[in-house]
């Protein structure tokens, strides 16, 4: 089975709360996104949890937990959305796109969900204009909805508009309320990743060092290996 690219999940959120939420940090400084190679514009973003709780930390996967950040306690409805979704975060920040901004093709590496994490972006501030490609086919992600992106396909965005979009993107661990939300929208077997592929001389390599131990276990090995590789 392929993996899954991108789910919009069965979520809706108020719109004029997102927005109304928004308003409230615009005008405050907004930092420059830090892959400056892979974009061509002006990319922003503001952290609503951080490690150190500032709202310039803007690096995702952070790996020792999150603080709220001073705008997010100033942003009731964000923080009501964050507390209804229970996994823990290692990234939540809002990102904009202003109009006539590009961000060139890449992959941001070990955020799907088969890698036991993921991202979600829920669109607070977009237009029809908006171009989202994830493995070459456009999805439209519309204010208010809840969508998964496996960041681990080539994506890209170019917001022909005249509007800036923004969206609350949040990246997060998989626990048993993630794989409940995520299983009822495709097969387990579709997030789960493939195996390696392993050359012949890597197999009897193995095959040699195993059956010095136990040639009947060797057997059984190299035959589900053969199996998952079909």
């Amino acid at each position: 089975m392929e993996l899954v690219r991108a789910i919009k999940f069965p979520i809706a959120f108020d719109i004029d709360r997102l927005q109304a939420d928004v308003q409230k940090v615009l005008s405050l400084e907004w930092t420059d996104h830090y892959n400056r190679k892979d974009y061509n514009g002006k990319w922003t973003s503001i952290a609503l949890m951080s490690e150190d709780g500032k709202h310039d930390s803007i690096f995702a996967l952070n790996q020792n937990g999150l603080k709220d950040t001073a705008i997010l306690q100033q942003c009731s409805y964000f923080k009501i959305l964050l507390d209804d979704f229970p996994f823990e975060k290692t990234a939540v920040r809002l990102l904009n796109l202003t109009a006539g901004t590009e961000i060139k093709p890449h992959r941001d590496y070990c955020l799907g969900y088969e890698d036991g994490c993921f991202r979600l972006h829920i669109p607070i501030i977009t237009n029809p204009d908006v171009v989202f490609l994830l493995d070459d086919k456009r999805l439209i992600m519309n204010e208010g909805e809840c969508w998964y992106i496996n960041a681990n396909f080539t994506h890209s965005v170019v917001n022909n508009g005249t509007q800036d979009r923004i969206h609350l993107v949040i990246d997060g661990l998989q626990n048993e309320w993630t794989n409940e939300l995520f299983y009822k929208e495709a097969d387990p077997e579709q997030f789960r990743k493939p195996l390696p592929e392993m050359s012949e001389a890597e197999k009897q390599r193995i095959s040699e060092e195993l059956n010095r131990m136990n040639p009947v276990l060797t057997a059984t090995i190299l035959q589900n290996m053969e199996n998952n590789k079909s």
